[in-house]
């Protein structure tokens, strides 16, 4: 890692919580957000300061959180998702695409290109479609986003048509073999700009199980009344929480396919929840010899993740990407 990548990753480990075009920094508006969802009202409570909070192991009120969030702050209108699918926190995934932002403006003399000509790629986007709507919302991008089940594309056609105008810059793709994440969803006559994943966790099955119920007795549910089982914002289909190998596995997959594809993507990237990972996805970066590899830690409360990103191209090709393709969405 450079000595630059070093800095960046010091500076975000001792510094901000959230990135500082995130839109949720401090305390959530509660006032604002019942306008936009009333229901949310009912599932108000106070913290122990005294001030106003929601339960967050509660699946409906997490849920109405993000509808409101979603309305209030990106104009996304009739957000809904099944009760097996994962519930995306909005503040982190936010920032997740503020950081990849950043890293196109470097590649671009420091200015974020905001415009649909920007293309994106989603690796994953589940029923929720978080990322590609934030995107679009945010910085008018647009986006192809990939899944591997029917019923989570589904679900998305269904957001994007109760949202047309974000909607037109997103279009939905089916990876039909669970071999491969980007053979079979990037066209020969595509190129993307950045792709993004959040990659499933887990190893297995059973290794989620345990880790929803961890996290359930973290937020001091055990023998509490309610639900026996942790649901909605602690579930998720399969392909969302786990798989072979677990998130090392995967993550290495992705970078060995990149390798495949060096020019189709400018710079590909991943979220890392597992810090003991790192040196393996480091080894497997150098592997495939890739031109440049940036680390940049995340935090939202007391959760810390970590973005991956790497290219292949040198910083002459990324300055003729970026004047190729961004000519005319610089701002």
């Amino acid at each position: 890692m450079s000595n630059k990548n070093k800095k960046e990753k010091r500076n975000q480990a001792a510094g901000q919580l959230l990135h500082p075009r995130n839109r949720h920094h401090g305390r959530y508006d509660f006032p604002a957000l019942i306008k936009a969802e009333p229901a949310l009202q009912k599932f108000l409570m106070e913290n122990p300061a005294g001030e106003a909070t929601i339960d967050f192991a509660e699946p409906i009120a997490v849920k109405l959180l993000n509808k409101a969030l979603l309305q209030s702050s990106y104009g996304v209108l009739e957000w809904d998702i099944p009760a097996e699918n994962l519930c995306p926190p909005v503040p982190g995934r936010a920032d997740y695409l503020h950081y990849l932002a950043d890293l196109l403006a470097g590649s671009n003399q420091g200015r974020i290109p905001k415009s649909k000509q920007v293309f994106a790629l989603d690796i994953g986007t589940g029923a929720s479609c978080i990322y590609p709507l934030l995107g679009a919302s945010e910085y008018g991008w647009s986006f192809c986003a990939s899944d591997i089940n029917d019923a989570s594309l589904a679900n998305a056609q269904t957001i994007l048509d109760r949202n047309p105008g974000l909607g037109k810059q997103i279009q939905l793709r089916l990876q039909a073999s669970a071999q491969t994440l980007f053979k079979g969803v990037i066209a020969d006559d595509e190129w993307f700009d950045v792709s993004l994943c959040n990659p499933p966790f887990h190893g297995s099955a059973e290794e989620a199980r345990a880790g929803s119920a961890r996290k359930w007795e973290n937020l001091n549910k055990s023998g509490k009344p309610g639900p026996a089982e942790p649901v909605l914002n602690f579930s998720g289909r399969d392909a969302e929480l786990w798989f072979e190998g677990g998130e090392l596995a995967f993550i290495e997959k992705m970078i060995r396919e990149s390798a495949t594809i060096p020019t189709k993507v400018l710079w590909f990237s991943t979220l890392v929840s597992k810090s003991a990972n790192l040196p393996a996805i480091r080894a497997a970066l150098k592997q495939v010899k890739v031109y440049d590899e940036k680390i940049i830690i995340m935090s939202q409360g007391n959760k810390e993740s970590r973005l991956v990103a790497w290219t292949f191209l040198n910083a002459s090709q990324q300055a003729g990407w970026a004047k190729l393709r961004w000519s005319n969405g610089n701002k």
